[in-house]
């Protein structure tokens, strides 16, 4: 399956959902303003005023924050993430060679309940013979054995235990650097871990 065709397809079609999120909230924004300034300029300023006024200054709070609320929403499903599960945004890195078909790599999320497949977002060249390889995957149910299998046609499996709780909480930084739990080559077999296979991530 070539994963980066398939982020760059549902991109697509999502940046419509995005922009639609962004005008409305734009446009409720600019109603909102437009008739407090007319409100204001011609009230009068008696007690029934002052309520009127934290009424609709009240209506205004509740819809900036459904604007926003809605343009995370389309933001995430931008994305090809469930905006109301949290996901996990991974960094590997590996070296350079491995990584040369990484259009046909594929990289799931194994747990005791389900598999889901991840989003490759691309590849970056360290500058030092490893490459990096950035992606995410819904966290769709609650449970601490989580494994991210990458498989990389003609170079290998790798498997990376995310060590998380059932119900992690979201992190702006990412983890430390872990090593690969296993690494199954086509030739050599399943070997021990290398220190030229680690992964990072957070929780989004």
């Amino acid at each position: 399956m070539n994963s980066l065709s398939s982020l760059f397809t549902e991109a697509a079609g999502g940046q419509l959902g995005v922009l639609m999120s962004v005008l409305s909230g734009l446009a409720a924004a600019l109603a909102v303003a437009l008739a407090m300034t007319v409100y204001f300029r011609l009230s009068y300023r008696t007690w029934r005023d002052v309520a009127r006024h934290g009424l609709a200054a009240f209506a205004a709070l509740a819809l900036f924050g459904f604007a926003a609320y809605d343009m995370r929403h389309a933001a995430l499903a931008y994305l090809g993430l469930n905006p109301s599960k949290p996901a996990v945004e991974f960094e590997i890195r590996m070296p350079q060679q491995t990584l040369t078909a990484v259009t046909d790599a594929q990289i799931e999320l194994h747990t005791d309940r389900n598999q889901t497949l991840a989003l490759v977002g691309g590849v970056r060249d360290l500058g030092d013979g490893r490459a990096l390889l950035r992606g995410a995957v819904a966290l769709n149910h609650r449970t601490a054995e989580r494994v991210l299998v990458v498989h990389l046609p003609g170079k290998g499996t790798y498997e990376f235990r995310l060590r998380l709780p059932a119900e992690p909480h979201r992190s702006a930084e990412f983890s430390p650097w872990h090593l690969a739990d296993r690494i199954a080559a086509p030739v050599a077999g399943a070997v021990a871990p290398q220190d030229g296979y680690t992964i990072r991530y957070r929780v989004l």
